[in-house]
Formats: structure tokens, sequence, C-alpha cells
């Protein structure tokens, strides 16, 4: 996984509320394969229903090409558990969602990939957005927790476990790996302070015999 420390880019916006991840990888799409689910990701707002690219989709305007920041609404990447919606959005070339919300299982598998997601206040998003559709490029900076759009500074919230994670580009599992000694020292003290706490295993010794029948 890469590192994310800091990003310059163009922003697609696309400030719609509840864009789901049925919306953003449709099952059938998944079901064809990855590279039809990259193809057709947020399919029922690219494409027509004659399958016609739509020419009113920010995602589709060619002055938005390669950049790397999507700007959304409220309660992105709701519904299933789809760990594809992730993939899709990071196939796409966006290495940052800016939204007013996330659906919260899309956001874990945001951080599992790569991908950093920020949520800021709904005003905040629509000034970014008019930054993004005048042209300007915005900052993400991950150590600082911040994002510019050369105009206003804004700082976001993240936790320490979630930042550190992106900024050496491993994700929770290797997080955790490299802290077992913190937590064998935990656990061990914990002993020391609670003992009846930690399960305790029958000795064989004292263990009944029920061979013989009594």
């Amino acid at each position: 996984m890469t590192a994310f420390t800091r990003l310059t880019s163009k922003a697609v916006p696309l400030l719609l509320d509840d864009v789901d991840t049925d919306i953003i990888t449709p099952i059938g799409r998944v079901l064809q394969g990855r590279e039809a689910m990259v193809k057709y990701a947020f399919e029922p707002l690219r494409f027509d229903e004659t399958g016609a690219p739509r020419a009113d989709c920010p995602l589709n305007d060619p002055v938005f090409q390669g950049a790397e920041i999507l700007l959304a609404g409220a309660n992105f990447g709701c519904g299933s558990s789809r760990e594809t919606a992730a993939w899709a959005v990071k196939a796409l070339g966006f290495r940052a969602v800016v939204a007013t919300g996330f659906g919260a299982i899309f956001e874990s598998n945001c951080f599992r990939n790569g991908i950093l997601p920020v949520s800021l206040p709904s005003d905040a998003v629509r000034a970014l957005a008019e930054t993004a559709r005048d042209g300007g490029d915005l900052s993400l900076d991950l150590d600082a927790r911040s994002v510019d759009d050369g105009r206003t500074r804004l700082t976001f919230p993240i936790s320490d476990f979630r930042r550190e994670g992106l900024l050496r580009g491993v994700d929770e599992l290797d997080l955790i790996l490299g802290r077992l000694g913190d937590i064998a020292a935990f656990e061990a003290a914990d002993r020391a302070l609670r003992p009846w706490v930690s399960p305790v295993r029958p000795s064989a010794a004292v263990a009944p015999n029920l061979s013989d029948g009594r």
C-alpha cells in the first residue's frame, strides 16, 4: 500500500448525498469481474439508460480528468459492506475522498486500501467544490490534518491510529503486529494487577480420575 503524506490535485465535485455502494459498484458489474466493475463504477450516475456517458456527470467531465480527490455529499458509501466500492474509487485514480460523511464500513475500507476519507461540514465541502469548479487545486496534508484550497485552510479529524497507518502505508493488521511487544507488556501488567481476570488452567495432577467409575 502506498504511503499517503501530502496530495495536491484537481478535485471532482460530486456533491450528492447517500451515494451507496451499489451505485459505486453495481452488483451485476461486480459479478462480471474486476474490469467491468471498474469500467462501470458509478454506472447509474455516469451512464444513461442506453449506456452512453452522461455529459452532466462531473465524473465524465474532461476538465476533471486526472483528479485524485473526490468531493462528495453526506453518507457517501452507505449501504452494503462490499469492499469493491473502495477498490473502484481507487482504480478511478482517487487517493482521497472529502465528504460531509461516510458509511462506516466504506470509511474503514478506504483506510485498508490507502484512500484518505476526510469528513468536513457541508458548507466547507461546498466551498471546496466551488474552488474545484473554478479550476483550482486542493492540497491535503495528512501530517498536519489539513486541507487547503489556496484561500482557506481547514483541519479535519482523524484518529492517530488511522493516520499512522496511511502515513506509513500499512493496514491495521500491520500496525497491530508492530505493537505485539506493547500488547504483551500490557497483558503482563494487567495480570499482576488483576490476577482474578486471567483464566487458570486446572493442573493435571489434581484433575479427577473418572476412569474407575467412582
